[in-house]
């Protein structure tokens, strides 16, 4: 079965934006974002993929990648 991959941390660094200016323009713990940016978590709302969408000024795909295994 594949996987979904986070990969916050590119979007992040291609953006030049910290954890911690995230975590302000999207409302969301600079705890929670960082388990994201790692990979360790199982889910991830709609409204907080929104928030980070228009705080990076990216798309859904460019956070969220599909691996097959």
């Amino acid at each position: 079965m594949g996987q979904i991959i986070l990969r916050l941390d590119r979007v992040m660094a291609d953006r030049k934006m910290s954890l911690n200016e995230l975590s302000e323009k999207v409302g969301v713990s600079n705890v929670n974002l960082s388990k994201m940016k790692n990979g360790k978590v199982s889910a991830i709302r709609f409204s907080t993929l929104v928030a980070i969408c228009e705080a990076l000024d990216c798309q859904p795909g460019d956070i969220l990648e599909y691996v097959k295994e």
